[in-house]
Formats: C-alpha cells, structure tokens, sequence
C-alpha cells in the first residue's frame, strides 16, 4: 500500500492543471465583478496615476541654499542708551544672513558692569540669607550672577538680607518691559534667496524671478500675484503665522518658514514654483507660561583710561526665523510606469479570485457551482473505448468522472 501512495505521488508530479472557464447566470456576483473590477481600475487611474503620477521616477535628494538680508532702520531714545538708530548690523544675529537668523525687537541693558563685590539680587531665591553663615564663601549662587563672599547684607533694620557675591556688578536689572523697544520692526523687510537642485535630473532652480531690471527687488514685495519676489515684510510674516507682531515682538517667539518645492518636470521649468507656508513654532498658547517667548543675553566689552574692563550687558528678545526648505521633483520613466500597471493587472487578478469565493462558497448554489468549476479529467486507453461497457455517447464528465 505504501508503494502505491508514494508512485501515486510521484506520477502527480507531471499532472497539468488548465483553467476551465464557467460562466455562471447570476446577476448579484456579475455586478459584483464589474463593481470590483471598475473601483480598481478607478484606484489605477485616479490615485496612481493622476494623483500620485505612478508614471514618474521621483528625486527626493534635494540640495539647497538659504542667503537672508534684512533691510531697515529704528530710532530709539531710553535712559540706559539715549538716543540711538539701530540698523541692520545691530539687531540682526548673526550678520552672515543664514538660514536660520534673530532680528532683537527688545532689550534690557545693564551699562557699565565691572568685575568687583556687589549684593545678588534679592529676586534669586538662593541669594537670600538672615547671616553670614548662609552665604558660605566661594559657593556659586544657583541660578544667580557670581559666586557668594560669605558675608550677608542686609539694609538697615531688615532681618533678612542678600548674599554679597563676587561679579559682574551691578548684577543684572530683572524686570519686563512692557511694550517692544522695536516695534517698528514690524515694516523691516527681508530678502530670502533659495537657490535648490535635483541632482538625479540635474535641475536648477531659485525663488527670484530671472530679470534684467536692476530695480525689481527694490520695489516688490512678496504675493500670490508675485511668487518670485523674495522680499517679505516682518510683520506680515507674523500675521500669517497667526500672530500679532508687536504682542510677539514683547517677549520674542520663533518662526517657521517653509519653502516647498514639487516640480513636475515632465511640464515646462516656469510650472516649477516655490510654495510659502509659515507657522508659530514656540509654544504661543502658553500665555501664562515662565518658558513663553524666546531671549539671550550677550555683552559689548571695553576699557577705561586706567586699564579696568568694563561691559554692558544686554538681554535681547526678539523673533528667530527658520527657514526650511523640501520638496520633490518627478520626471516619466518606463519603469515605475509597467511596475504600477503590472501591480494594477495583480489587482484585477484578486477581484476575480474574491469574486470566485463568494460564488463557490457564499451563494445558497455554491455546491452546483463548485462542481461545475472543479472536474477531474482522466486519459482513457483505447482498450477501455473498445469494451463492452463503454457508450460512445458519454460525455466528457462521464469518461473522467466528477
């Protein structure tokens, strides 16, 4: 018995398999089918080709350069500086025009600081004593300006006093103006050239319109009507992140700047344009929040007739813009082309095979129809034709028996 399984086995190893096709009377698995089959074909067509453009080969690798220039000027009057007109080289950081840039709309000076003993602030909760024993001598004061003398002071009769430390003194003025110095900022105007290129299809590109008149970026200014002028104003940046300039400009905040680029180079290189987008990036719902805003301190150093350094300590706020730049360009290729309709052929192919086990196995019929699909067919030897029993008027069915 063995035998006879493993030789049955092995003569099914040349046994062919050929479709039989069935068509079969029912109208609910028909519409079926051809609902299948125009849903893929509506997927292949619309989505693949048309919205995704399946026929393209893309280039994702994209290269790009950033140059920012600021133009515009302030003029100020305080009691620290006096009267003052800031410029370009004064409230941009850093000055080489780079991708990412802070223009300072606000500031706290402290003039005229010196290395020298002076009394911590007392809004610094560590620099606050009641004797000379809690200011122990050279221990830095946390989150404060130096490092403390050991001694307390107090002023006058006031039980509780301050760490005198070892700094730049006088320590730093702690308060929040209450509107920006530079409000005006809001009219600077800024250039943003973007020059990009997809290495896979060597094509090159910038966002400023190809022009011989010496005078057009003096005089635009960036739109929907006029893509390729790269001069924005500050404060309509801010308005279209959402956000009102001189509120931002109190405490600072950081920009988004996008720039995007989907090029279709299959079409002319003038469809090619670059897409603006521009968002709040810090947190601007936190109102009430101590991280809120965006600020750093730096310092002008100098000396006096006698040698001593001396310094003035400013804390700027301001506005930090990041300019981001991405995209894709896609170009038509045979390959991506026979690869999607290929895979949409495979898609035709499984809504026949679903269709298939709804009628087989779904259908109150499925039996009738399982049997007219499936059917096993044996060679019959002329011996067998010639004997007694066969009926030359049997069907096909009847010689291999179902």
């Amino acid at each position: 018995m063995g035998q006879v399984a493993w030789k049955g086995l092995f003569l099914s190893l040349f046994d062919y398999k050929t479709e039989k096709y069935v068509i079969a009377k029912n109208k609910k698995v028909g519409i079926l089918y051809r609902i299948v089959q125009l849903s893929i074909l509506a997927y292949l067509v619309g989505w693949v080709f048309v919205v995704k453009k399946g026929y393209q080969d893309t280039d994702t690798s994209l290269q790009s350069s950033v140059i920012t220039k600021l133009k515009g000027v302030a003029f100020t009057n305080t009691s620290e500086l006096g009267e003052r007109l800031w410029d370009v080289a004064d409230y941009v950081i850093p000055p080489q025009g780079e991708n990412v840039f802070f223009v300072m709309t606000n500031l706290i000076v402290t003039p005229n600081q010196k290395q020298a003993t002076c009394p911590e602030s007392d809004s610094i909760p560590d620099a606050l004593c009641y004797a000379d024993g809690d200011c122990p001598a050279g221990e830095a004061v946390v989150a404060g300006n130096g490092v403390k003398t050991g001694r307390c002071l107090k002023d006058r009769d006031n039980i509780r006093g301050t760490c005198e430390i070892l700094a730049w003194c006088p320590v730093e003025k702690r308060y929040k103006p209450k509107r920006p110095l530079l409000g005006s900022a809001e009219n600077f105007t800024i250039y943003i050239k973007n020059s990009i290129r997809f290495p896979k299809f060597k094509f090159s590109k910038m966002n400023v319109l190809a022009t011989s008149n010496e005078s057009y970026l003096k005089s635009c200014r960036y739109s929907e009507e006029h893509p390729y002028c790269p001069i924005f104003l500050l404060g309509s940046i801010v308005r279209w992140a959402g956000s009102n300039f001189q509120e931002m400009a109190l405490e600072g905040g950081v920009i988004g700047i996008q720039i995007e680029w989907n090029c279709d180079l299959d079409k002319a290189p003038s469809e090619c344009n670059p897409h603006y987008s521009f968002s709040r990036l810090d947190n601007k719902f936190a109102e009430k929040s101590v991280s809120s805003g965006y600020n750093f301190r730096f310092a002008k150093y100098y000396q006096d007739a006698n040698g001593v350094d001396y310094r003035t300590l400013i804390k700027a706020y301001g506005i930090r813009f990041d300019v981001m730049v991405n995209g894709k360009a896609g170009k038509f290729n045979i390959i991506p082309t026979i690869i999607n309709i290929g895979s949409g052929l495979a898609l035709m192919g499984a809504g026949a095979f679903f269709c298939d086990l709804v009628l087989l196995y779904l259908i109150k019929k499925s039996n009738f129809y399982r049997g007219k699909k499936y059917e096993e067919v044996k060679s019959t030897s002329r011996k067998s034709l010639n004997s007694p029993t066969h009926n030359g008027n049997q069907s096909p069915e009847q010689l291999g028996g179902l």
